[in-house]
């Protein structure tokens, strides 16, 4: 996986960043600023140990986009271009849109135990995906996980609750990371965007029923029960 999102801003300045499916080390960067540290601000069911762990490796994968953006206004508008291995994505956004795209993707890919969860669809990354994409896109990726566990002989769950149960371990590192970088952020971008991304998880483990009947009467073409 390689994708390159380039900012464009009113100013004229342009910001690139490249993601790849391989996380920087965390251990093995040097002089990185306090909220990054492990201890500091923890997930409340983070898996790693402080005595062998000394950074977030979800933090640590944000902090070059939190450090370019920290002082802008989330609502500004930029040119973003989204290029992958196979095709390129242009939109004209709010900042706040653009960045929750490229932070979760960061995040999921950042080599932390709990996002990696989602590495499986940041392979398959749509840029800018609206609330309705997401929830498709979360559900046909859990669906088909479902399938290769019933033609692997295991109990497969069709009733989406391990989706939901992942959804919400997600929202605990969702509400740590916009502690991280609470104070870090002059300006709300990148404040905004964790908000934006973290309601959208949340979309999945409190409302995916009715999330799921707005999407039956879009796929099967009559109204919803």
């Amino acid at each position: 996986m390689n994708v390159t999102y380039s900012f464009k801003l009113q100013d004229s300045r342009t910001i690139e960043f490249r993601v790849t499916d391989q996380p920087v080390p965390a251990n093995s960067a040097k002089n990185l600023p306090q909220w990054t540290r492990l201890a500091h601000c923890q997930c409340s069911n983070c898996p790693l140990r402080k005595s062998e762990h000394a950074h977030c490796p979800a933090a640590v994968a944000m902090l070059p986009v939190v450090e370019a953006f920290k002082d802008e206004d989330a609502y500004q508008r930029v040119a973003v271009t989204v290029q992958d291995e196979r095709r390129s994505y242009q939109k004209e956004t709010a900042l706040e849109e653009a960045l929750r795209s490229l932070l979760g993707l960061k995040m999921a890919t950042s080599g932390c135990p709990v996002l990696s969860e989602l590495k499986p669809m940041a392979v398959h990354h749509l840029p800018f995906a609206s609330s309705d994409e997401f929830i498709m896109r979360s559900v046909s990726h859990y669906l088909l996980q479902q399938y290769f566990e019933k033609r692997s002989h295991r109990q497969p769950d069709w009733e989406l609750k391990g989706l939901v149960e992942r959804n919400q371990r997600l929202q605990l590192v969702n509400q740590a990371l916009w502690q991280r970088i609470h104070s870090v952020c002059q300006g709300d971008s990148n404040l905004k965007a964790l908000l934006n991304f973290f309601s959208m998880a949340s979309s999945v483990s409190f409302s995916l029923e009715s999330q799921l009947r707005k999407l039956a009467s879009r796929i099967q073409g009559e109204a919803a029960p």
